[in-house]
Parts: structure tokens; sequence; C-alpha cells
């Protein structure tokens, strides 16, 4: 019977002899840790860069109007007098309708997919799904002009005057182009990012967690409530990443919220968000000012974003305790 430390020495002799010492194989594994390094820095360097790109150009709005610039709703090029208090709201409230929509009906698509359908249908279904996403915002943003707008304009929004019109979230003129018709394109771009991943996230727990579930009498409906609350920080990134494809859509959300810089409380009123109004007057700007000041409103877009990714990290780490081997855990 040959002893471990024969068998090692045997062992060090035929690496040596193929020509793999163990230097060499040391050094390949600090050059992939050194890569990794420099791969994440790029990124770090990437997004500094574009925060400092970005801070140049909003220096002179930043000098001239301040923080006042936030709550302000006055948006005039002539005079020089900016806020974008109306296209921040415009982009938390469209942002809200469209998770507000997408949530209840991705998730529950998710669970039927993963816990309830015939793999083969649900995986049909899953690929269509997934299409879904794939597809040009711009083509979003016609089918909610020439389909959604229409049918908003003669059915849904005189409905919701004559009934909920004491409301001042349902009071105006049906345009069929505004901040609600905004949310539900959002919502119908945001539902398959919700049921995708929150249906990897199902799929990937263990089936020992219904199949114990099961076993200590729990119907059907308590088990997928078991795996649901196993899953809630997958869930919460997937609902994450829909609020940040929210928060950033453009061109869908152009065509379709009507443009305006009035700040209202009612839904069926024109309003704006602030990647609209970039997109809409960035070409136009000639004034050093107006300029300055589509900068700082991406800046502030900027900001929002890498706010609710901080709040969205935090979640999830409260969700999971800080563990990382729980599903979806960041």
């Amino acid at each position: 019977m040959t002893s471990p430390g024969v068998a090692g020495e045997a062992a060090i002799a035929v690496t040596r002899e193929r020509g793999l010492p163990a230097t060499r194989r040391f050094g390949a594994d600090q050059a992939f840790a050194l890569g990794l390094r420099l791969a994440s820095l790029f990124v770090l360097g990437a997004v500094a860069l574009l925060i400092f790109e970005t801070w140049s150009g909003a220096r002179p709005a930043l000098h001239a109007y301040g923080l006042p610039f936030l709550g302000g709703t006055a948006w005039d090029p002539v005079a020089e007098k900016f806020g974008a208090l109306p296209y921040i709201v415009g982009t938390l409230v469209t942002s809200a309708i469209a998770l507000l929509l997408a949530v209840p009906f991705g998730v529950g698509a998710a669970v039927f997919l993963a816990e309830i359908a015939p793999p083969r249908p649900a995986s049909v279904v899953s690929f269509m799904i997934e299409l879904l996403a794939s597809i040009p915002s711009i083509v979003y943003g016609l089918w909610g002009v020439f389909v959604l707008a229409p049918v908003l304009r003669s059915g849904l929004e005189p409905w919701l005057i004559h009934h909920l019109g004491f409301l001042p979230l349902f009071q105006g003129f049906p345009f069929g182009l505004g901040v609600l018709p905004a949310g539900l394109v959002l919502a119908v771009m945001v539902v398959p990012t919700v049921t995708s991943v929150s249906r990897e996230i199902l799929l990937a727990l263990p089936d020992t967690l219904r199949g114990a579930a099961l076993a200590l009498g729990a119907t059907r409906a308590e088990a997928i409530g078991v795996t649901l609350d196993a899953a809630r920080p997958g869930i919460l990134g997937a609902v994450i990443l829909a609020l940040g494809r929210a928060l950033g859509e453009t061109m869908a959300v152009t065509m379709v919220i009507g443009n305006s810089n009035r700040l209202s409380w009612s839904l069926l009123a024109p309003g704006a968000t602030m990647a609209s109004v970039i997109a809409n007057e960035f070409t136009e700007a000639v004034g050093k000012m107006h300029l300055a000041a589509l900068f700082e409103v991406a800046l502030v877009l900027f900001g929002v974003t890498l706010l609710v990714n901080a709040v969205a990290r935090l979640i999830v780490r409260a969700a999971t305790g800080g563990r990382r081997d729980v599903a979806g855990a960041a």
C-alpha cells in the first residue's frame, strides 16, 4: 500500500515531466484574477467618465439654478428659465403605473409557467415572452399611438371620467395621449422582464423545497407560497430590473405621453419624462443654458437610476439577511 507522501511525490514528478510546474499554474491564476480586476475597473471607469462628462455639460445650469432647478416648474428656453419638477414627476408616475400593472401579471405568469403549466407548453410560452422583450421600443411606441391611444380615447378614458371623475387623478379630457397611456405602454414593455427572470428564479429552486412542503401536509397553493417566499429576493431583483428600464425608456414614452411641461394631478393629461424631454429638445437646443439644462436633467436621471439600484441592493440584502446562497441574491 502506497503512503500519501510517496503518492504526492509521484504526482509532483509526473507534473514536472509533463512541463506543468506549479509556478506556471499559479501565474495563470494570477493573470486571470488580474484580468477580472481590470474588467471591473474598466466598468467603473466608464461610469465615472459618463458622470464627469454629464456634469461638465450641466455645470453652467448647476451654477445658475442650483437646487431650485429640481423644484422648478417653468421651462422657457427663450427666457432661460428652467425647472425639472414636471419631468421628474412624470418619470416617477409613469414608472409607478408600469410596476403596479406589470408586477402582478408578470409574477403570476411566472408562477403558472414554473409551477403549474406542463413543461413543453411552458417552454414555448416562455420563449414567446422573452421574444417580446427583444422588440424595439419604437415598435411599442407605434402600437401605443395607433392601437392603444384610440381605444383609450373612445373607451377607457371616458369611462374613467364618468365614473371616477370626482378624483383629481381622472379629471380632464380624453386625449388618448398622456401619462396613463405612457404607463400602460411601459407596463407592456416590462412584463416580459418580470416574467422571464421570476420564472428562472422559481425553476432554480430545488425540488426538495416543494416536496418537503407537500410532505408536511401543505396544499399545492401553500407549497407554491413556500417557493415564492424562498424566491422573494430574486423576484425583487426582477422588479428592480423592470423599474430600471421603465425609468430610462425614451422613444416609446415620447410617442404617447403628449410631451407637455405642465404639472397636473390628472393621469389623463399630457406630460413628459426626463428621457422624453432630452429626446425632444437636445437636437434643437441652440442656447448654452438650454443645453446645460438638458445635461442637468440627464444628470438627475442618472442620479435617480443610481439611487434606485442602491435601494434595490439594500432591499435584497434585507430580504436575504446578507446571505449569497439564496435564490437570486446579489
